[in-house]
Parts: C-alpha cells; sequence; structure tokens
C-alpha cells in the first residue's frame, strides 16, 4: 500500500478544489479540504467549530494551532489511512511544518504538487468563480458553469459571488495569499518534494497533467 500524502498547492483561482476532487475519484484517496471541515465543524457545534467561527466572524485568520487540530483529526479517521490528498493545508510555513512533524515517524509519504498559474489568469478566473452557500461547490462563469444557470448541480441552491472574489479586493487578496504560497512551495522544493504542473488550459487538459505528476508521486489510478 502507497501512504501518501499528497499536498495540492495553487494560489487563489489555480483549481485545487476541482482538480482534487476528481484526482481524488481516481485514485481512492481521501479528499480533506480545509473550507469544507471549517463548514462542518461549525455546522456541528464542536468545540473546534466554535473556536474557528469565533475568529471567522471577528474577520481574523484562524490560528495554525486550531486549523492543524482540525486536519489532525481528519486524517485520524479510517479512510484516510492510506491516501490523502490535502487542499488548502498547509497555507504557512508553520502548518507545514507541524505536518511533517506529525508524520516524521508514521511511515507515511508527504509530497506537494504546485498548480501553477500566471497572475492574470487567476483574476479572470476569481472574478468569474460562483460557489454554492450550502454545499460549498465552486463553479466558473465561463470555464465550469452549472447546467442550471445560477444553481448549484448538487442542491439546487443560489449560487453566490463570494466577497473576496469581487474584482476590487482579488488584487489584494492575490498579493497577501502568493507571499504565503512561496514560502509554503520553498519549503516542500528544498526537501525535494515539489513537483510543479502547469494549471493552464482546459479542465480535462490539467488532470491528466495532474494524474501523471500524481502517479510519479506514489498516488496511482485505481
Amino acid at each position: 500500500m502507497h501512504q501518501v500524502i499528497l499536498v495540492l498547492l495553487g494560489a487563489p483561482g489555480a483549481g485545487k478544489g476541482t482538480q482534487a476532487e476528481a484526482l481524488a475519484a481516481a485514485t481512492g484517496a481521501a479528499h480533506v479540504a480545509t473550507g469544507d471541515l471549517f463548514r462542518a465543524e461549525i455546522a456541528a457545534g464542536s468545540e473546534l467549530g466554535i473556536t474557528a467561527k469565533s475568529f471567522i466572524d471577528a474577520g481574523k485568520l484562524v490560528p495554525d494551532e486550531v486549523t492543524i487540530a482540525m486536519i489532525a483529526e481528519r486524517l485520524a479517521r479510517p479512510d484516510a489511512a492510506e491516501r490523502v490528498i490535502l487542499d488548502g493545508f498547509p497555507r504557512t510555513a508553520a502548518q507545514a511544518e507541524a505536518l511533517d512533524r506529525a508524520y516524521a515517524a508514521s511511515g507515511r509519504r508527504i509530497e506537494a504538487l504546485l498548480l501553477e498559474v500566471d497572475r492574470d489568469a487567476l483574476v479572470a478566473r476569481l472574478t468569474g468563480r460562483r460557489v454554492c452557500p450550502s454545499c460549498g461547490r465552486s463553479y466558473h462563469v465561463t470555464n465550469r458553469p452549472p447546467r442550471a444557470e445560477g444553481r448549484c448541480d448538487a442542491c439546487d441552491a443560489a449560487l453566490i459571488t463570494r466577497t473576496d472574489d469581487a474584482p476590487e479586493t482579488v488584487a489584494a487578496r492575490l498579493e497577501n495569499q502568493l507571499g504565503a504560497l512561496e514560502t509554503v512551495v520553498a519549503l516542500y522544493r528544498d526537501s525535494g518534494r515539489l513537483g510543479v504542473v502547469s494549471g493552464s488550459g482546459g479542465i480535462d487538459e490539467i488532470r491528466e497533467r495532474l494524474a501523471t505528476a500524481a502517479t510519479a508521486v506514489g498516488l496511482t489510478p485505481r
């Protein structure tokens, strides 16, 4: 068995969620998305969820220790015992180092793949993105439209534009997050655990490239 934890990295708008979902389906890996975890824990009213919500409601970043605790609890579940794709984590060098420490003696390999997309394409993707406030699915008005305009394919909720996807906030958001991303990318690059995949082109084209790169690090199709 290949006990692989694959960290999927990319800037906002790089397509991590879309591609992680497809790769998980093809490989049988557990898709662990930070955003989904936060929503689930908050909805369940768990201690971690209540703590996270207090920071989110105050407009603050959730502290690393809270995020790390949430991820550790999720990775301890049976479906994540063998293969995992992490989507949205780690976001900081401290989180990446904590992940390494947690699994240093476990025999599980941690590999990273970076979906690389140029800034202009990121802006176009972000401003065209629509999300489901109910189940968290993501769409794009041009690249991945829903079957019924403005409605989620999965739960039929009305899609929304996230406030941080509004044109006036996208540039500042990218500036802030690209700096943090580079520190995480550097950590995996310096330790010889980083692969780079072009995130440009169509969804199917990117999926094929990512599948090839994932196979190379041990996350093979099933």
